[in-house]
């Protein structure tokens, strides 16, 4: 067995691949590798939470188009033929994936969700999310390597310390060829939110909202719990009431939180699939027979103008 392997755009994303890599790779039997870019440090902090071997991919020290690094990524899989690569699903790496998939003539499971392993058969199981979040697909890949890209948020992040008891190897590849693609110019998008997959408690804001204004009541019940603000589609792509980076759901992003509540949130299922992994779900709506209540740990049927107020009162009472 040649190993597991991991990729990601930054820190964050490697220490999640690392989590679920590590468990995978302990049942192949086999060695975990992570790959990240231009960044040293993060490298050696992959070593630290569970990776047997690192390696720093630069492009003559400084940072480059991603897609410079596909021949070195592709020559490396050939000469060291892993069982698997795991890449987190951003825009530019998703695009790498499958350039890299069908340089390699390999399977390739995107925005996979979860990965099973297959004691009798030694391959790993993969699900995706298919027809908008309403169906699972399930994804064995019979062609070595098996590959997946892996949404970020989707699994823990590996701790420090969880690393195998010694000193990894760090290594490092400098690319020279030029890019396919020259980069003409840079602009970062000023982030307007914060990032809501680090919150452990979610208040979501749906269409049962009147109006933009009455955001503040979500906001009040968000102070009270320490928890941070969200919206539906609706709501942040259409309406535009709050940044569309807080939007929840199949076009936003996935979320885990502790607890999260959906405030006048009818629960479409392109919704609920951002919100799967949320340990605590509750929900007030004033209709009955919302589907957000088919998904509920706890529900208030109701009018949200009622009872977010109530409930704010009383959540002041015993904080």
């Amino acid at each position: 067995m040649a190993g597991v392997w991991v990729l990601g755009e930054n820190r964050e994303q490697l220490f999640e691949l690392l989590s679920i890599g590590r468990s995978l790779a302990d049942k192949y039997g086999t060695t975990l590798a992570a790959f990240a870019f231009q960044d040293t440090q993060a490298a050696r902090d992959c070593i630290a939470r569970g990776a047997d071997r690192a390696v720093v991919l630069k492009y003559r020290g400084q940072e480059g188009p991603l897609d410079v690094f596909m021949p070195t990524i592709v020559e490396e899989v050939k000469g060291k033929d892993p069982d698997m690569l795991l890449i987190a699903s951003t825009y530019r790496l998703k695009e790498l994936a499958a350039r890299i998939a069908e340089r390699l003539k390999a399977g390739l499971c995107s925005d996979c969700i979860k990965l099973v392993f297959n004691e009798e058969e030694k391959s790993v199981e993969m699900e995706r999310l298919m027809y908008g979040g309403s169906a699972v697909q399930k994804v064995v890949c019979l062609s070595r390597p098996a590959m997946a890209t892996i949404p970020p948020g989707t699994f823990e992040k590996a701790e420090a310390g969880s690393g195998p008891g010694k000193e990894g190897d760090v290594d490092e590849i400098v690319q020279t060829n030029e890019p396919a693609v020259t980069m003409l110019e840079r602009k970062v998008r000023e982030r307007e939110a914060k990032d809501i997959r680090e919150a452990r408690t979610v208040i979501c804001v749906g269409r049962g909202f009147e109006k933009k204004e009455d955001i503040k009541l979500a906001e009040e019940l968000a102070t009270v719990l320490r928890g941070e603000i969200a919206g539906t589609r609706p709501v942040t792509e259409e309406l535009h009431w709050l940044p569309e980076s807080l939007c929840i759901g199949l076009s936003g992003i996935q979320v885990r939180p502790d607890l999260y509540i959906g405030l006048g949130v009818s629960g479409q299922i392109q919704h609920v699939t951002g919100l799967r992994d949320a340990k605590v779900i509750c929900a007030v709506n004033r209709d009955a027979n919302a589907p957000i209540f088919g998904v509920s740990d706890l529900g208030i049927v109701g009018d949200l103008y009622d009872v977010v107020p109530k409930l704010v009162d009383e959540l002041k009472k015993g904080f």
